[in-house]
């Protein structure tokens, strides 16, 4: 069976001021080193073998932390960067125009052909990120990998392993160095594959976290 971690990025000054981060970048805020910091004290003895992360500023720095603790190398994987927002990274949630917060819901609410304008559908978000997963399977014996991503990316790839569509309604909270982990194994009464074991785990974390939209 194979282990693998995921790890959502710590909060940054966009999460904070509730900016559409997207593939655009802001810096971890103090609050989001110090997340960064409790997730990698909480995996610390998990015996990860390799850190995979978003190319994302904010994820590789996340990323490096749980690695310094772990004691493996940061290893770049762009497919598991965020959704790409489009025309609507970099602009602030409670600045959006009718018609922008339109296009924004419907990455969200089941839209199956929802694209923010010059953005991404989360179908092809959701074929990146499970070839990103899927790569782990190639790593040596005995591996147990940890990837570092983004919200909305890994609850699309959490999603579509119980079995949704990738544009299905979004009903699973990750909140900024949330944890979850999802095993490929086989069992006589589970489907065989991908499983998730654990979702959006903030038991390591001291402080409240944020998700997107939530304070």
């Amino acid at each position: 069976m194979l282990q693998v971690y995921l790890v959502r990025h710590g909060e940054t000054e966009w999460n904070a001021a509730r900016r559409i981060q997207g593939q655009s970048d802001s810096p971890l805020t103090a609050k989001g080193l110090y997340q960064a910091r409790q997730v990698a004290e909480r995996v610390r003895n998990e015996g990860i073998t390799h850190v995979i992360t978003s190319d994302l500023g904010r994820t590789r720095h996340t990323a490096q932390i749980i690695a310094d603790a772990c004691g493996c190398e940061v290893i770049n994987e762009p497919r598991l960067r965020e959704l790409h927002m489009g025309v609507l990274e970099e602009r602030v949630l409670d600045g959006l125009t009718g018609q922008e917060e339109i296009w924004r819901k419907q990455m969200v609410d089941g839209s199956p052909q929802g694209r923010i304008p010059e953005g991404e559908t989360m179908t092809e978000l959701a074929a990146r990120m499970r070839a990103a997963l899927d790569s782990c399977l190639q790593l040596p014996p005995g591996s147990k990998p940890l990837l570092v991503s983004h919200g909305i990316a890994l609850g699309c790839l959490i999603s579509t392993i119980l079995g949704l569509p990738a544009y299905a309604e979004r009903r699973l909270r990750l909140r900024n160095c949330s944890l979850s982990r999802v095993d490929h194994q086989q069992s006589a009464w589970l489907a065989n594959g991908w499983i998730v074991e654990t979702a959006g785990d903030v038991s390591h974390l001291d402080l409240p976290a944020l998700d997107e939209l939530q304070r």
